[in-house]
């Protein structure tokens, strides 16, 4: 992939030379002259404690990016608009009693 061709923002698929084994999909946060920093937002499970390590974000050498297929950018979408719920645990009867007692 050429420079002129990466913007800002654009999902792309990629596959890194040393720290990660597969191929992953990120989203382009910088540009650099020969190179992008991407966000990781989709990876292999076999690279997850790797991603870990690089804090989710990794430089990209052009010739090692390419565009994501409508296929996962599909995934990808669908993955984005999934609803996360969370709920507030109560707390017990014996819990409320602690805390209440705690406060005095």
């Amino acid at each position: 992939m050429k420079k002129a061709d990466v913007k800002a923002d654009d999902i792309l698929s990629a596959k890194s030379e040393e720290e990660l084994t597969k191929p992953f999909v990120g989203k382009v946060e910088k540009i650099y002259e020969n190179s992008v920093l991407l966000k990781i937002i989709d990876y292999d499970k076999a690279d997850k404690t790797a991603v870990s390590d690089l804090n989710q974000k990794i430089v990209v050498n052009f010739k090692n990016l390419k565009s994501v297929s409508k296929k996962k950018m599909k995934e990808i979408q669908a993955l984005a608009k999934s609803d996360v719920k969370v709920e507030k645990i109560k707390k017990s009867a014996k819990e409320k009693t602690t805390t209440d007692t705690s406060k005095e």
